[in-house]
């Protein structure tokens, strides 16, 4: 395997880290691996009003919570601007580029006969040619890269194929501003070179850039790394993503109760494919993963799909792994760090041994939350609608021919379980109706993880109170 390749991941820190650039990290990430490459995090902070330290935080901490680790220190754009004035410094030296004296009111004009004409709105080289000497006094002028006039630019992209742009269709971008600062595309292509970039791989959107970028590359003499340009994502609707289709920071998805390697899976599979293959470990993804294999038609996100693969990892991940994961997730869930707070050696045992119950029907550690309210309920407890009626329409009487049974039984799952079905037979009753008014007592619900275990996790002491306290109320 080569070593020499390396990708980037280059968030704007102006929000948190969005989906999209969580599959992007990824695929970065991704191909990286299975090359034996690196990815290395640039920061591209250039926007000195959006751009904020939290901002930042956040891009880092959604990485980590997403398992996405990077090569040597996170760079700062902003931090290299010094070397991104040098580079277009060389590129008026060379005759790439030149310094534009138009006032805001000659561009604007300019602008407003391009609409009148009908013509696509672009500068229009009127100090490309002219004698700098000219210049009007008392005007910063902005430095413009001397774009290519005649043939075409283009891009070999391993997921768009071969794009080709018409150079007279791209204007003279400005490359730094009147007040000193670089622009975008300049920064971009100097920070990718300077840090030896050998694969960009980012949003489609980013396609026009590219031409932009690769004439700077050119007119440098520098080597133009490959390029891939992903397809966006959009809504189930075929719209364009937006936050009412869950186009929601990576923490928001952490707050659903998501675990991280359900999400790496499910945002592979978003605009990259390994044949029929759905499910799969991240080794799994990092084996097979290959930029060729990038579709080109926009992935459609799911929020019932992503549900239901989480719901499968959740089953197949050990209990003492699921229950680090629940514990982890606490802190970042409403009503999450008071049932931190209570939770002891004890409660861990608890949480472990109904584990296996609480898993089977939990698609997110939301889910799992919920059905393990009940191991933190106190007593008496507070029955919710639903368990009230069970208890009122023949609940109350089920229990109290039950209760003397369970008091006279050795207490572990299979005797529970021989003694209830035993006394439902001798009754006549149907195990359902002694089930549910149990289930109403017990957890103050009407669903929860199977009654036997649940009898089980809270004990026979704990039990029999709840059920005694219901018996009262009733």
């Amino acid at each position: 395997m080569s070593s020499s390749v390396i990708t980037r991941f280059a968030p704007s820190p102006t929000g948190f880290l969005h989906i999209g650039g969580g599959r992007t990290a990824l695929f970065n990430w991704a191909y990286a691996k299975n090359r034996g490459g690196k990815m290395l995090l640039r920061i591209e902070d250039t926007d000195r009003e959006r751009s904020t330290p939290e901002a930042v935080d956040a891009i880092l901490d959604g990485l980590t919570w997403l398992g996405l680790d990077w090569d040597g220190e996170a760079v700062s754009q902003y931090a290299r601007a010094s070397r991104h004035r040098e580079v277009a410094e060389i590129l008026l030296a060379k005759g790439h580029a030149y310094r534009c004296y138009c006032s805001p009111e000659e561009l604007q004009a300019m602008r407003e006969k391009a609409e009148a004409e009908k013509r696509p709105v672009r500068y229009d080289g009127t100090w490309r040619d002219r004698d700098p000497a000219t210049a009007p006094a008392g005007v910063k002028p902005v430095i413009r890269f001397k774009s290519p006039q005649q043939g075409e630019t283009v891009i070999e992209d391993h997921a768009q194929g071969r794009v080709v742009f018409q150079n007279k269709e791209l204007d003279d971008l400005i490359i730094l501003r009147s007040d000193g600062n670089p622009t975008y595309n300049l920064s971009v292509v100097v920070d990718d070179h300077d840090m030896g970039v050998t694969h960009i791989i980012r949003g489609v959107d980013h396609l026009t850039n590219a031409a932009r970028q690769t004439q700077i590359y050119k007119a440098m003499g520098w080597h133009v790394p490959e390029m891939t340009h992903v397809p966006l994502i959009h809504g189930p609707d075929g719209a364009k993503l937006s936050k009412r289709h869950g186009a929601l920071g990576v923490e928001a998805y952490r707050a659903m109760g998501y675990l991280p390697a359900a999400m790496r899976n499910y945002l592979a599979r978003l605009g990259w494919s390994h044949g029929d293959d759905e499910i799969f470990s991240t080794e799994q993804m990092v084996d097979w993963f290959g930029l060729d294999a990038i579709g080109k038609s926009p992935s459609r996100f799911d929020f019932v799909k992503l549900e239901n693969l989480n719901g499968h990892y959740m089953r197949g991940t050990p209990d003492a792994e699921l229950l680090a994961a629940f514990i982890t997730f606490l802190p970042h869930v409403a009503g999450g760090p008071e049932m931190l707070g209570r939770i002891d050696a004890g409660m861990k045992a608890k949480l472990l041994r109904a584990m296996p119950g609480l898993k089977e029907r939990a698609k997110t550690l939301v889910d799992l939350m919920k059905s393990a309210q009940f191991l933190f309920a106190e007593r008496p407890l507070t029955l919710d609608d639903k368990a009230r009626q069970i208890m009122a329409d023949g609940g109350v009487a089920a229990l109290t021919a039950l209760l003397p049974v369970l008091e006279a039984t050795e207490w572990n799952v299979q005797s529970v379980e021989a003694a209830v079905k035993a006394h439902a037979e001798a009754t006549g009753a149907k195990l359902g109706k002694l089930a549910q008014p149990l289930r109403a007592a017990l957890t103050g619900t009407s669903t929860s993880p199977g009654i036997f275990d649940v009898l089980d996790v809270l004990g026979r002491a704990e039990s029999l109170n709840r059920i005694a306290d219901a018996l009262k109320s009733g």
